[in-house]
């Protein structure tokens, strides 16, 4: 019978350095996957942490790994060639048929550009496919920036504002994201559809701005993708009365995902 804990072994086809603390780590992987998905990733003897999908390629993920505990101090000892073991992937993901045709905004906070990398690659590089694309990244400080590539082609592709907390540098755009918000070109509302990813008080105060807007909590999908525990139902500690995150999410329209905020 098949142990579904059990994890397979995946090559590191190559690692990119974005910061200090975040890793892009390239793995060998031939299956469906879908943006916000997430795998567990494990190191023998020092335990398994889930991780959201960043990239897709043929026969590969990116998996983007912030170094802050035991099991990510391991995986950051890997080097090119090495490998890990991982399961999955888990949980349900964005679904790019949801926005199609619509006005898309997608809001980012830290690591949460991550899950949403690949829905911003997707429709960056098919823009006849939405009817305008608009994305909002905001980061500590200039060297806590991820996706530095991407968001220098992502500039000629979209509607792209990169903010900081703070910078004595002009060419940095600095405070929350949600001070962006009101500034957002959006010509018809009830066509518009919003992505929001990053910490749970980010998450909360950008739906807020975005609802004054007029965008209603239908339009708007977010992530809990912090909630995380085993990725199988098991464990219980995704479970929010009858819903389990890692199961039934980590992607919910806000209509449904707003009653898991703590």
């Amino acid at each position: 019978m098949l142990n579904e804990y059990v994890p397979f072994l995946s090559k590191i086809q190559k690692i990119i350095r974005h910061t200090a603390l975040e890793y892009t780590f390239r793995m060998t992987f031939a299956g469906k996957v879908n943006p916000g998905q997430f795998f567990e990733v494990s190191v023998p003897k020092f335990g398994e942490a889930p991780i959201s999908v960043s990239g897709v390629g043929e026969g590969f993920v990116e998996l983007t790994i912030r170094r802050i505990g035991k099991v990510t101090n391991e995986i950051f000892e890997n080097r090119e060639d090495g490998s890990l073991f991982m399961r999955g992937p888990y949980g349900n993901g964005f679904h790019l048929e949801d926005y199609k045709g619509k006005e898309l905004i997608i809001v980012a906070g830290g690591t949460g550009i991550s899950p949403v990398r690949g829905v911003i690659d997707y429709f960056g590089t098919h823009k006849n496919e939405v009817e305008s694309l608009s994305v909002i990244a905001g980061f500590k400080s200039p060297e806590d920036i991820l996706f530095q590539e991407d968001t220098a082609r992502w500039k000629k592709q979209m509607n792209l504002t990169v903010t900081v907390d703070a910078s004595e540098d002009p060419a940095y755009s600095t405070g929350l994201v949600t001070a962006y918000i009101p500034e957002l070109p959006i010509a018809d509302v009830c066509n518009a559809a919003a992505i929001v990813v990053g910490p749970p008080a980010m998450m909360k105060f950008t739906v807020a701005e975005l609802l004054k807007r007029g965008i209603r909590d239908e339009q708007i999908w977010i992530s809990q993708e912090r909630k995380m525990c085993c990725g199988l139902g098991k464990c219980g500690h995704c479970k929010m009365d009858d819903t389990y995150v890692c199961l039934d999410g980590p992607v919910f329209p806000y209509i449904k995902g707003k009653l898991l905020f703590d």
